[in-house]
């Protein structure tokens, strides 16, 4: 009997050190950056407003956790005396070629959603972007891929989800967003994708009542971070569904790599107004100075941060026309050419600079302006 219980004992303990090593391993990471940037801006008008100086524009503190197929990140940030939430989500992975995330974060749509909004390689984000694409929103997305295909689907509720309750927001406006890209080729140095990203909304909430979720406002800032004054704003109003499409295509060979993307939304309207349509296009050459080839990102479908010790050149033009006078909107035509250098210094840390000029027309209530700016940033990544 002795030896029974003996044997079993010493069996329990096996079992149980068996499974503690079958049993995946709780992994956290933090994560956290820092921006320093500097502008110098000259402008025709709104001098009062577009001023040159310093500033700190984001810090981020996060932690990442994986579990097994699941994974979870929470990310903090802070800029100019504001406290915000980022990113919030938790995913699950089927396999290596299917995962599913819910939660606040960027959805897939279009090239821009393949990097942060601190990882642009001209610094900030092309207007059109701005004006066209949503920042994060509170949803679920499920992506497919494959070695010659990604697809994402979303399920999305406005953005102020986040920050208000229903009781003040009523029924939130719900939408849905899809990317599909073919990329036949991604071998670093040797990339190739076209793709078309697409979706639908529902009028936004706002908080006077006779516009609550009868209204979209579409818009764009000077490319910036140390004055943040809008370039654009189109105010669309009696507004029940955006319609959202964009292609894009990526190639690069060598050193070189060209992105380029369009963007055409709709917003169909009540009372028998007009639909307002706005569009944008822009076109980004990369080259670089000290490195070896561009390598593909395959779960975001992009460009990846280029290696430590990598130095690039960066040419940018964006078109933005968010007034159209069917609609009798005008929030503006915009234009920007942009040079940029980004060296990348090592794993931990970026250095940008870039020259931009932009100019802004057909804004009511505005006059046309002009903007020449110089601003260099550094920034530090772990």
């Amino acid at each position: 009997m002795k030896k029974l219980l003996t044997m079993m004992v010493m069996g329990l303990m096996m079992a149980s050190v068996m499974q503690a090593q079958d049993a995946p391993k709780l992994e956290v990471k933090p994560s956290g950056r820092i921006l320093f940037d500097a502008a110098y801006l000259s402008s025709q008008n709104q001098k009062d407003e577009l001023k040159s100086g310093v500033g700190i524009p984001d810090v981020r503190v996060g932690v990442g956790f994986t579990y097994g197929k699941w994974k979870a990140k929470v990310d903090m940030g802070y800029a100019y005396g504001k406290i915000g939430m980022k990113d919030v989500w938790l995913q699950y992975t089927f396999d290596q070629k299917n995962f599913l995330r819910g939660g606040y974060f960027i959805h897939q749509y279009g090239y821009q959603s393949c990097t942060s909004s601190s990882f642009k390689e001209t610094m900030e984000e092309p207007q059109s972007n701005a004006a066209f694409n949503n920042d994060r929103m509170i949803g679920l997305m499920y992506e497919h891929k494959t070695k010659d295909f990604l697809a994402t689907v979303s399920a999305v509720v406005e953005t102020d989800a986040m920050k208000q309750t229903t009781d003040v927001t009523g029924s939130e406006g719900l939408g849905a967003l899809t990317r599909l890209l073919w990329h036949p080729h991604t071998e670093r140095g040797n990339i190739f994708h076209v793709g078309i990203s697409g979706g639908i909304e529902g009028a936004r909430y706002n908080s006077n009542e006779e516009l609550k979720h009868k209204q979209f406002t579409l818009a764009a800032n000077w490319p910036t971070r140390v004055a943040k004054i809008k370039a654009q704003q189109a105010v669309v109003d009696e507004a029940k569904t955006m319609y959202m499409f964009s292609p894009e295509v990526l190639f690069s060979k060598g050193r070189f790599a060209a992105v380029g993307q369009y963007f055409l939304n709709k917003v169909t309207r009540r009372n028998n107004l007009s639909a307002f349509n706005g569009s944008g296009a822009y076109v980004t050459l990369r080259g670089l100075l000290k490195g070896n080839g561009y390598v593909y990102t395959m779960n975001d479908g992009g460009i990846d941060t280029p290696d430590p010790g990598f130095m690039e050149l960066v040419l940018q033009y964006n078109y933005t026309s968010l007034s159209d006078y069917r609609a009798g909107i005008y929030g503006g035509y915009l234009n920007d050419w942009t040079l940029g250098y980004d060296y990348y210094i090592n794993k931990y840390m970026i250095w940008r600079v870039r020259a931009s000029y932009t100019r802004v027309t057909n804004r009511a209530g505005f006059e046309n302006n002009e903007l020449y700016a110089l601003e260099t940033r550094l920034q530090v990544k772990f």
